[in-house]
Formats: structure tokens, sequence, C-alpha cells
């Protein structure tokens, strides 16, 4: 009897065990496959419904307000020219003032033209029987056309990167002359991780435009590119990609539904050149554009990077502008003629420059007008088939009384011309509490009236939660999706960065990775490292709004993401 019940004892442990086994190997197999992320991400309604049921969040009534219909005004949005630096000065009173590109007005392996410039004014040439001198100013080629285009300063000349500026300046009524061709020699390229680089070749037989635009529309590849509006490079690999899909017609119906597709799987489009490097760091890309100069000062990406050139080249054209006085164009062509002496071009090949010198384009210069018509098309046709849901956090704590919170509201009343009207958008403000101010919706002349009334209606006042109001922005995103799915969600948070109540970022930061959505910071009187440190998780871009171009970065912010 004893041994039976030590049987039937033993039978039922037996039985539990291979239960339990049974048990856990249906629970491993139904993980095999999900990454750590994913298996988070089966949690992350649950922990993000928890945080969202701990905050005090109010519904406010939304107040219209009058909207501006006008155009956007360009010039209005550019700061004093002062914003941008003098590199070098003129030494005399004969002089030419010239706008350049940055990667060679700047310091160090940027700075080629600043040393030539320095030497022009040092050794005193004579131009119409007087010692003459340049003044560079170092400006981004892109910002230095809307400078020029918008008439609200034309210098007396303008190097830019590559043609197509010109082209574009020419385009807008401002009278050009070139009058060098080349300056300095740089190419545009594609960089791409060396295994990834191995593995198109394997596929496609060859590296070019064409194969990674086939690649990206494959979803085989994961690439960014910079922002056509104001990067040389961008503006170049978009015209190069338009071409690809309709050499006969970059605009026409082939070309467009080539673009589309592909922009469909572009998974990052950053502002700068600085935020498509950052990017690439987390490696969650496998190639981006950048010119030749940058990638051989760049020992990181050298080593583990293959370079494949596309496009135009970078050859740093000189323009004289306007109704520029002979005198002042005399200047302008002598400096030309000495920049590009021998020595000066062995100078130029020291810092980066005048390398790949076979490499030419396959395609002819383009007319500015088309390339106009080229960005109008990014912009309407950037997002593909999925529009953008965004919702707007903005800190209305104590601490942004006053004149933080007139330029947050400044910043969103100018800048909700870049928004567009396909996308959906929402605004939340914080102190203590959580206020949803706008509920998520599209951005028709009915939403923007309300959104311009809501911003109007801020007020400041009460401590800082910043992260419950990124819980809040989360949750009104994520049931958007679950109604619209194919939309692309997007945070910004305008703030001055002190967080002194409510969740802390270790308590979210799970939940922003998990979920992915960028969250673009805009700090006022801030701690902007604070704001950096949320921005970074899923690469997106931080600004500084405590600089007199505040309107115009968040405008072009805008218009790159929105």
């Amino acid at each position: 009897m004893a041994n039976k019940s030590k049987f039937v004892l033993l039978s039922g442990i037996l039985l539990v065990v291979v239960f339990g086994l049974v048990y856990y190997g249906i629970t491993l197999t139904s993980n095999i496959g999900k990454s750590k992320g994913e298996i988070t991400s089966e949690n992350a309604g649950k922990r993000l419904s928890k945080l969202y049921d701990g905050i005090d969040v109010s519904i406010v009534q939304p107040t219209k307000g009058q909207i501006d219909l006008d155009p956007i005004d360009v010039a209005a949005s550019l700061p004093d020219i002062s914003k941008f630096p003098i590199t070098v000065n003129n030494t005399t009173d004969h002089y030419a003032e010239i706008f350049s590109s940055t990667e060679k007005s700047g310091t160090g392996v940027d700075g080629w033209l600043t040393e030539v410039a320095t030497a022009f004014n040092e050794a005193k040439i004579e131009v119409d029987g007087k010692p003459a001198s340049v003044k560079i100013r170092n400006i981004a080629s892109g910002t230095a056309a809307d400078y020029i285009r918008s008439g609200k300063y034309v210098p007396d000349a303008y190097t830019p990167s590559n043609e197509l500026w010109g082209e574009m300046v020419k385009a807008s009524g401002v009278k050009t002359q070139l009058v060098a061709k080349r300056l300095v020699g740089n190419v545009p390229g594609i960089v791409i991780a060396k295994a990834k680089y191995d593995a198109l070749v394997d596929k496609y037989g060859s590296v070019n435009v064409k194969t990674v635009t086939d690649a990206i529309a494959n979803n085989e590849f994961s690439m960014g590119y910079t922002d056509p509006f104001a990067s040389s490079t961008g503006l170049n690999f978009l015209v190069t990609a338009l071409h690809t899909f309709d050499s006969s017609d970059l605009l026409g119906a082939k070309a467009v539904a080539g673009f589309e597709k592909f922009q469909e799987n572009v998974p990052f489009i950053a502002s700068t050149t600085i935020q498509m490097r950052d990017a690439a760091k987390s490696g969650r890309l496998d190639g981006f554009v950048l010119e030749y100069q940058t990638y051989a000062n760049a020992a990181d990406l050298k080593s583990g990077y293959v370079f494949t050139p596309f496009g135009f080249r970078h050859d740093s054209p000189l323009y004289a502008l306007g109704d520029v006085p002979q005198e002042k164009l005399n200047i302008i062509q002598k400096f030309a003629e000495f920049a590009t002496q021998a020595k000066y071009q062995q100078l130029a090949k020291d810092s980066g420059f005048n390398q790949l010198e076979d490499y030419k384009s396959e395609q002819s210069v383009i007319d500015g007008s088309l390339l106009l018509s080229a960005q109008q098309l990014w912009k309407e046709k950037k997002n593909g088939s999925k529009p953008i849901a965004a919702v707007f956090v903005a800190d209305v704590s104590g601490s942004m009384d006053g004149e933080p919170l007139n330029r947050l509201k400044e910043s969103l009343l100018k800048g909700q011309k870049y928004l567009g009207k396909d996308n959906s958008i929402g605004l939340v403000s914080y102190s203590s509490d959580v206020s949803i101010n706008l509920p998520i919706a599209k951005f028709d002349t009915i939403q923007q009236s309300m959104f311009v009334g809501t911003v109007n209606a801020l007020v400041a006042g009460g401590g800082t939660a910043t992260f419950n109001g990124i819980v809040v922005a989360l949750k009104m995103l994520q049931d958007e999706l679950a109604a619209h799915p194919n939309e692309k969600p997007i945070i910004f948070v305008l703030s001055d960065g002190e967080t002194n109540e409510g969740y802390s970022l270790s308590d979210i930061k799970g939940l922003i990775e998990t979920y992915k959505i960028p969250i673009y910071t805009i700090g006022y009187n801030a701690n902007i490292k604070a704001l950096q440190s949320i921005s970074s998780i899923n690469e997106a871009a931080s600004i500084n709004a405590d600089t007199d171009d505040v309107v115009y970065k968040i405008g072009n912010l805008f218009n790159v993401q929105l």
C-alpha cells in the first residue's frame, strides 16, 4: 500500500515536471525570432496606459484664432546677416564681399578659402590701380540662396558648393554672372557600410544611385539623406534620384511614381550633415550622403565605409550677383585667378579637395525653375503615402513666464505655415499637470484656426513635468495610430529643459525607444543638454531657440519633418 502511494506521488510529480517542460517549450517557441525590443513592445501599451493613468490630465476647450493666409515670407524669417560670421575681413575700401559655403570658408580642413582669401588680402594686389581685398562670409549654400533670392541681403559674389544653387538664384530673377566654373574640386557621394556595399554588389552587380534607389524601394537598404532645401548634397541627391526614375522628364508621372515608392522606405531625412552623422553612428543606417572632402577627413568613415560618387560635381563655382559695379567685378575675377593658382590648389588637395578628378556627371545642368519645382515636389511627396501625425508639447511652467513663452508662441505661430494640410496636428501643454489643448486632427483651415487660438491662449505658471507631457503625447499618438495606422508619428517638445515634477527620463526612455517616435526639442532659455538627451534617443534634432534665427530654423525643421 505504501509502495502504491509512493508510485502515485511520483507519478504526480512527473506530470507536473512534464507539464512545466511543455509549457516552457511552448513559451520559448512562441518567442523564437522575436528581438528583445519586439517582446518589450508587447507590453508597451500596458506600460503606457499605467503611466498615463498616473497623470492628472485635463481637456481644454480649443479657442479659434485668426489665421494668416499670406504665403510664407522667407525674408521676414531670416535673421540679420550678422548672424553668419565673416571669416576674412576686407583690408581695403576697394573690396568685394563673397558668400561662401561652409566646407571651405571655416577653419582647419574646412578653411581652404579662408586661407586663400587671407593670402589674397595680404598680397595687396592692385585692381584698377588700387589695392584690392575680399570679405568672406561663411554661410551654407541653401541659406545664402534664401538671402539672395528674397533680396534681404545680396553680396557682390556667391560661391555655393555646386551650380544647382546658382541656377535657382538665376531663375528667381537675380542677375548672375559665372566668373569661374570651378574654384576647388569636390564630389558628393553615398557612404555605405562595407558589408552592405558588398551585398549590393553581389545582388545588383554594381553600386550607383539607380541600384541604391531600387534597393531602397525593395526595402533592402536603409539610407538617409539631407534636406534638399538647405543641403547641397541633399538637393543633388534629389534631382539625381528623379533622373534615375525618368531621365527625360524629372517631374513626369513616371519619375513621381518612382520617387514615391522609393521615399516610402527612406527612414531618415536629416536637417543637417551633423545630424546625419550622429544617426549613422547609431548603426541604424546602411548608408547616407556626404561630400568626399568630409569623408576624406573622417578616419572612422574611411575604415568602415565605401564612398560611391553621384550626381553633379561640387566644384564651388563663383558668381557675381546683381548689377555689381565693374570695379568690384574686376576684384572678383582677380580673386578667382588667385585662388586657382597651383600652390592654392595643392593646399586644397591637402584638405581633402581636388580628389576623384576623373568623376564626371552624367547629367547636363538643370534649369533653375525645374530645380525649384523639384524642391516643391519633394515637399509634397517626401512622406510617400504616409501623412504625419504630430503632437506639439508646450512647456507653460512658471520658469517659461515672460520672454521664453512669448518666443515659444512666436515659433509656433510663424512655424505653423510649414505644417502641411495633409498632416494631423495636436497640442499638449504642461506645468505641474498636463492639458490636452488640441486633440489630433487634420490640419485643415478649422484645425489651423484652433491651433492659432490655442497657442495664443497659453499662459505660464506652476512646476515642470516635462516627461508627463511626453507620456500624454505618446498616448494620443498611439490612439491616433490605432485609428489611422498608416500615419507617421512625431513629437515636438518646446521647453526650457528643466524638469522638477512628475516622471523622469528613465521612467519613459524604454517606451520612447520601443515606439521609435522621434522627439524633436526646441529650447527656450534652456538646459540644452537635457533636451538633447531626449532627442538623441531616436536621432531627432534639438534646436536652441535663444538665437535670432529661431523662426528660420524652425521653419526649416518643420519643412523637413512635416
